[in-house]
């Protein structure tokens, strides 16, 4: 398999600044707006977790901590459909690296208060196997050693598993995998390695994911980007080609890298009721997926190292806190939208707004193409998209993934530059392409895939509130913006929305 990184953008043009002078607005917004923002409840997961059972229920098998590898043998031992109750302590495997534990379809483990399954730095995976239905709540797992985008729970990414009231951290590599129909509710992912949780499954198999109430704080520890330069490799969650997921309730917050990043062919997402604040990089990340729902977020503070690291090295690309990279709406792939709808979220002082983006050199078969090996949902076999087939309908659309069919609207946008403490390239809202040049045999060089994404893929802005000095990015970096001229032609995004500019700070 080969892991996908961030579409990094052309060599950006020139960027020529213009001031925002004046108050700027128009009339009512037609759709009310998220209100000014409050103390937003957050899933405080990790400081108090939810007790396990005191006692062993009916008919559990009790795990002992005193005996080594106890969990493992009587799993190994029991039934399918066996509960298993871990007394408090620190529980062990044998100490060596595959000495997992390996359920049985429909086992249940339950942790006692205070139960804690330590790998020690010695075992690399808790939970493997294949068994499907398998729930785990109650228990802590860490110390696992897992290798880069491998993951210490549900290692397998086996179908239907319910993780809950449960603390995974400290491990190396993700803390969690994904199967089809996993539910992950009321859980602490905390100081992982790499991912709190890693969702892909080999045969892109992953359909109905839930994420509800979880706390995903601080992971990527081994700051795997500096380790290895535009992996994409890091975060709070990434999904891998997952259709159908609930991510919902969840406080995700001071991750290093990105917060929530779904990568490649990802489908019929519903991102809401969420708090995503203080990741070193974006708060979300759309890339290279289709159909989604992104609504009734608090997005706080996020992008400051990054947004400004790339700032500091001179970068007029619009970083953005929500990046939907060749994301969009398609009426003829199934979900429960045919569009991405930004709406009624509170985004406030982080690095820049909300980015659409398309690379017009990355497609299907292109060595521009980071995903590498994959095609779009609509082209299954990659080699179809060269010449000269590629040129025409329907390929010459089929083949790329296309930022179209975006809707943002009643969005509340907030920014104070004395609290950011930044004076540029922190304010921008951004709606933008690259020139087309690569590969020679490419049928979307110079300013087409420009044009379409500002003027003919309905990707649209409308009756959302600004407050603080905002600036707005069209069609490539070197257009830069009022509020006023990205209302006016040719871009006449923002109809109904207003504009404080002072306001902020």
């Amino acid at each position: 398999m080969t892991w996908r990184r961030w579409a990094s953008p052309a060599a950006p043009l020139a960027l020529a600044l213009l001031a925002v002078t004046g108050c700027e607005s128009t009339p009512a917004a037609r759709a009310k707006p998220t209100p000014e923002p409050s103390a937003t409840p957050v899933a405080r997961v990790c400081a108090k977790p939810a007790p396990g059972p005191a006692t062993a229920p009916d008919g559990a098998v009790t795990v002992d901590p005193a005996v080594v590898g106890d969990l493992a043998t009587k799993t190994k031992n029991s039934p399918p459909n066996t509960t298993f109750w871990l007394r408090p302590g620190k529980h062990t495997l044998t100490p060596d690296r595959y000495a997992q534990v390996i359920p049985k379809e429909g086992n249940r483990y339950l942790g006692a208060p205070g139960a804690v399954l330590d790998g020690r730095k010695k075992n690399q995976y808790a939970f493997g196997g294949a068994a499907r239905d398998v729930t785990i709540r109650h228990l802590t797992v860490q110390g696992f050693v897992a290798p880069q985008d491998q993951g210490v729970v549900n290692h397998d990414s086996a179908d239907g598993w319910v993780i809950e009231h449960a603390t995974i951290q400290h491990n190396s590599g993700a803390g969690l995998m994904a199967g089809a129909r996993q539910q992950v509710r009321a859980s602490c992912l905390r100081g992982n390695g790499q991912y709190g949780l890693n969702a892909y499954k080999p045969g892109n198999s992953i359909k109905g994911l839930v994420m509800e109430g979880n706390e995903i704080v601080g992971n990527n520890t081994d700051d795997w980007e500096r380790r290895r330069e535009g992996c994409g490799c890091t975060g709070g969650v990434k999904f891998w080609a997952v259709n159908g997921a609930d991510i919902r309730g969840n406080w995700v917050h001071d991750n290093r890298g990105t917060g929530l990043w779904a990568d490649t062919n990802n489908n019929d997402f519903r991102i809401e009721d969420n708090v995503l604040e203080a990741n070193d990089g974006a708060a979300l990340i759309y890339e290279t997926s289709y159909n989604a729902v992104i609504r009734d977020n608090t997005i706080r503070r996020n992008n400051w190292v990054e947004g400004r690291d790339k700032a500091e090295r001179g970068d007029s690309f619009p970083f953005a806190t929500v990046y939907v990279s060749e994301s969009g709406g398609e009426p003829r792939i199934r979900a429960r939208t045919d569009k991405i709808e930004i709406y009624r979220n509170v985004l406030e002082n982080n690095w820049s707004g909300i980015t659409l983006w398309e690379n017009a050199d990355r497609f299907c078969n292109s060595p521009a193409n980071t995903s590498s090996g994959d095609c779009t949902l609509l082209v299954r076999d990659t080699d179809r998209c060269a010449r000269p087939a590629i040129a025409t309908a329907p390929l010459y659309a089929d083949c790329r993934w296309k930022t179209q069919r975006v809707e943002i609207h009643a969005n509340r946008f907030v920014l104070d530059k004395s609290v950011v403490k930044c004076t540029e390239k922190c304010d921008r809202m951004a709606l933008l392409a690259n020139y087309g040049t690569y590969p020679k045999w490419s049928p979307y060089q110079g300013e087409k895939v420009a044009e379409a994404i500002t003027r003919a893929q309905h990707n649209r802005w409308h009756d959302n509130v600004y407050v603080g000095p905002w600036t707005f990015v069209a069609q490539d970096t070197s257009q830069v913006l009022t509020f006023k001229g990205w209302q006016a032609k040719p871009y006449q995004q923002d109809a109904g929305s207003t504009l404080a500019p002072r306001a902020g700070g």
